[in-house]
C-alpha cells in the first residue's frame, strides 16, 4: 500500500509543477504586454503631438497665404 501514496504524491508534485511553470509563463506574458502597451502608450503620445504641431504649422501657413487678399491670384476663369 505505500506505492500508492507515493505515486499520489509523484502526481501532485507534477501537477504542481506544471501549475508552477505555466503561472511563471503568464507572469512573463504579462510583463511583455505590459511593456508593449506602455510603448504604444508613449507612441501615440508622440504621434498626437506631432500631429498637434502640424495642425499649428498648417494653420500658419494659411493665414500666411490669405492674409492679404489682394495677394491672391485671381481665380482661373479670368
Amino acid at each position: 500500500m505505500q506505492a500508492e501514496p507515493t505515486r499520489q504524491g509523484d502526481a501532485l508534485e507534477r501537477r504542481l509543477v506544471e501549475l508552477e511553470t505555466r503561472l511563471a509563463f503568464q507572469e512573463h506574458s504579462l510583463n511583455e504586454l505590459s511593456e508593449a502597451l506602455a510603448d504604444a502608450r508613449a507612441e501615440n503620445q508622440r504621434t498626437a503631438l506631432l500631429l498637434r504641431h502640424m495642425v499649428e504649422e498648417l494653420g500658419k501657413v494659411r493665414t500666411s497665404l490669405f492674409e492679404d487678399p489682394a495677394s491672391e491670384p485671381p481665380p482661373p476663369h479670368y
